[in-house]
């Protein structure tokens, strides 16, 4: 039995995995969906992005889990990342859904015009708010499916965002899925474009939104079964 940890982007919680996880556990797999510090039923505790990492090691390890894939959204994958570097033997692949991927010394603002996001995190007492509504128009998302995010969105720790990745090695050392999300963009990020070049890295294309357990559930599903099975 392959073992899922699924770790949602910015803003969210396990509630999010809600479909996939039902997809997963009906294609005979186990699915832990992982809410991080701060976010979520455990909002309200800052937190910085080593906190998220060892929030994935320790689910891991108090489960004792093997045979574990491990499924990163969006901002998450940063943290999921460097948590797969630590677990070892335990891991049989790393899943980056539409997500930034870790490297060292880099922060997940590094690389992109963040004065912005900065600027509303000191404005919000070191939290980024949610997005409105207006942000996630064109994503392939339903009203009721935007609805679903607007309500059990929280704001997210600030300081998970702008600490940097402590890695060992490159995230291309680990067998890794890259699944591109066409809607916000129709190619991987340069730097996870070079890491594909390698032989244990996977692109899957997938024709929605940024948030594809909401608007493909049962596709994600489907993706993430078979980067297990093929693996």
């Amino acid at each position: 039995m392959t073992h899922f940890v699924l770790v949602a982007g910015a803003w969210l919680g396990a509630w999010a995995w809600d479909e996939v996880a039902a997809g997963l556990r009906a294609a005979g797999h186990d699915a832990h969906p992982l809410t991080l510090t701060g976010l979520a039923d455990k909002r309200g505790t800052p937190a910085g992005q080593r906190t998220h990492v060892q929030d994935v090691v320790d689910e891991v390890e108090r489960l004792d889990l093997r045979d574990v894939v491990l499924v990163g959204h969006s901002y998450s994958g940063v943290p999921v990342g460097q948590a797969a570097e630590r677990i070892g033997d335990r891991l049989r692949r790393v899943v980056y859904v539409d997500a930034n991927v870790p490297f060292d010394g880099e922060s997940f603002l590094s690389g992109w015009p963040s004065d912005h996001v900065r600027a509303s995190i000191e404005e919000h007492g070191g939290w980024w708010p949610p997005l409105d509504a207006d942000d996630y128009a064109g994503q392939g998302m339903t009203d009721g499916q935007i609805a679903r995010m607007l309500s059990g969105g929280t704001p997210h720790p600030g300081a998970s965002l702008t600490e940097p990745a402590v890695l060992k090695g490159s995230p291309g050392d680990l067998p890794s899925t890259y699944v591109k999300c066409l809607l916000d963009g129709d190619a991987p990020p340069p730097a996870v474009a070079e890491l594909l070049e390698r032989g244990n890295w996977q692109l899957v294309e997938l024709d929605t939104g940024h948030w594809p357990m909401f608007s493909q559930p049962r596709e994600l599903a489907r993706i993430l079964h078979e980067s297990a099975a093929d693996h």
